[in-house]
């Protein structure tokens, strides 16, 4: 009897890689982030993030009345978020009305790549900055995925990011998800602790969610990444597909469906028994 299976491959989604493979995907809260990468943070960004927390909850209750008025839309975008239309490159963020040479510390941000996403970087302080997510083509009510580099750092600089317009209400990092980091100079990819993750809704971003995670910087030669999860890039997908149709499988046949928006090829995978 024959048994087919066709899986239209769209987009970044490695699907027939997990159809295909029967990987292991080892949980990472069974393996602590090693020691080397320096994550633990100081315990006054500690004291700063819980401090930041606290306020906001604050403000919350103090704002309630406010936000029942106005009826905000946890979905929408608004104010300066709107012009969102490109990915930082190469930004150096520096303090308010700072006009010197710039020194080290002074992070420079870059999403110009691959899978990349961080529209804006609003500077709060020399330990903490708000990043603007751009939404998904064609959809601006979704904002979830985020990908980006940070250099320019100095050795044991400790900050807090605040992803600050999710538009999920629910989320993993709710239920004890983290972003994951790589460096150059170690290259594989590692989840964060997830005790120097928050995520919580906020009203100074018009109620949006917020997810707040510390990091401490610790070579200054290193360029850091920071993604939502593992990323895996339409280029990565594509060679992959490429290697299967050259083994000549008798039971897999791949064929192009049509173009995406940003006219990238959609596959079309036929996988069916030998004898068919």
């Amino acid at each position: 009897m024959k048994t087919t299976k066709q899986i239209v491959v769209v987009g970044l989604e490695p699907i027939l890689t997990l159809w295909l493979r029967n990987l292991t995907v080892e949980a990472s809260g069974n393996h602590p982030t090693p020691s080397h990468l320096s994550l633990s943070l100081h315990c006054v960004a500690v004291a700063t993030l819980s401090q930041r927390c606290a306020l906001v909850c604050c403000a919350k209750m103090e704002r309630k009345m406010e936000e029942n008025m106005r009826d905000v839309d946890t979905g929408s975008e608004a104010g300066g978020e709107d012009a969102l239309v490109g990915n930082v490159n190469k930004l150096m963020v520096t303090p308010t009305g700072y006009t010197g040479v710039p020194r080290k510390g002074h992070l420079v941000f870059d999403a110009c790549f691959e899978s990349g996403n961080l529209g804006r970087v609003d500077y709060i302080s020399e330990f903490e900055f708000d990043l603007f997510i751009r939404p998904d083509t064609c959809n601006p009510r979704f904002r979830v995925w985020f990908n980006f580099t940070v250099e320019n750092v100095r050795e044991t600089q400790r900050v807090i990011f605040n992803i600050v317009n999710f538009s999920k209400t629910k989320s993993l990092y709710r239920d004890g998800m983290s972003p994951v980091v790589k460096s150059t100079s170690r290259p594989k990819w590692q989840r964060l602790p997830t005790k120097n993750v928050y995520y919580y809704r906020c009203p100074d971003h018009r109620r949006n969610y917020v997810m707040s995670f510390a990091f401490c910087f610790d070579r200054e030669d290193d360029v850091y990444q920071f993604a939502y999860c593992y990323p895996y890039t339409y280029t990565r997908l594509q060679h992959y597909l490429d290697s299967l149709e050259r083994r000549n499988l008798d039971y897999l046949q791949r064929e192009q469906l049509g173009l995406s928006v940003q006219q990238r090829r959609l596959d079309l995978l036929t996988i069916t028994s030998p004898d068919k």
